[in-house]
């Protein structure tokens, strides 16, 4: 990181005091944060503790290592409409990591299982969301984040070129699982994609352990749990799959 910051002194703690959150949330050492950023561990130390500032090149590096937005965020900012007219301080208890399941689309009863991580942008002015840790890693997902204040759910939305994907979700449960489907595109037959939706939920990540993801196959310890939330979705309502 070069010695001339273009990051004033609060954007230089607020930066350092995300980057903190973020290492204990995923539980990722400095050392590999430091390896995946392509920068030095003395360096990454001395920003985190305050004593060398940040700059915009070494923010865009770990942005790109952590694969989310560390920009500061600007409360001042306007709400966009189009997203629902949201302030980040009306938004903020939604920001995390979350272990996304879904039923696998390829393995008939299997579940499948990575993580998102949704996040405010300053510069965009609303949250972003991102998909991580998929086996299928070309196509995760990442996009825009709409809380419309009629509907009361929460809408991710992927808009790439034009071409769409996009989960209704209803709001967090007690205990803190999101429930809602996603509408995409599956593999179908030949070189085919066809339309498909399928129950879809968030949950916060663990504090403790490491959940499995991937595809979980029935029969693998993890299965039942994670088959019991998509169940939970269809039966209690959540979701109403017509035919």
């Amino acid at each position: 990181m070069g010695s001339d910051s273009e990051l004033s002194e609060s954007q230089n703690k607020a930066l350092a005091a995300r980057l903190r959150e973020e290492l204990a949330r995923r539980r990722i050492s400095r050392q590999a944060l430091a390896d995946a950023a392509k920068i030095s561990i003395s360096t990454l130390e001395k920003a985190l503790n305050g004593s060398r500032p940040f700059t915009m090149a070494s923010l865009v590096r770990l942005e790109e290592a952590l694969g989310l937005s560390l920009r500061v965020r600007n409360e001042s900012s306007p709400a966009r409409a189009d997203l629902g007219g949201y302030a980040h301080a009306g938004v903020a208890w939604l920001e995390g990591t979350y272990l996304t399941l879904r039923p696998s689309f390829e393995v008939e009863g299997a579940v499948y299982a990575y993580r998102t991580q949704i996040a405010w942008d300053g510069e965009a002015a609303c949250l972003l969301f991102h998909e991580a840790d998929r086996i299928d890693a070309p196509f995760a997902q990442k996009g825009l984040v709409s809380l419309p204040a009629k509907s009361g759910h929460i809408y991710l939305v992927t808009n790439e070129e034009g071409q769409m994907r996009l989960a209704i979700l209803g709001r967090p449960q007690i205990t803190g699982e999101i429930y809602g489907v996603l509408t995409t595109l599956a593999a179908g037959p030949g070189s085919n994609l066809t339309p498909a939706s399928a129950p879809l939920a968030l949950l916060p990540w663990p504090k403790a352990g490491e959940p499995v993801l991937g595809r979980v196959l029935a029969g693998e310890p993890a299965h039942a749990g994670y088959r019991k939330h998509l169940d939970t979705i269809l039966r209690a309502g959540f979701i109403r799959m017509l035919g």
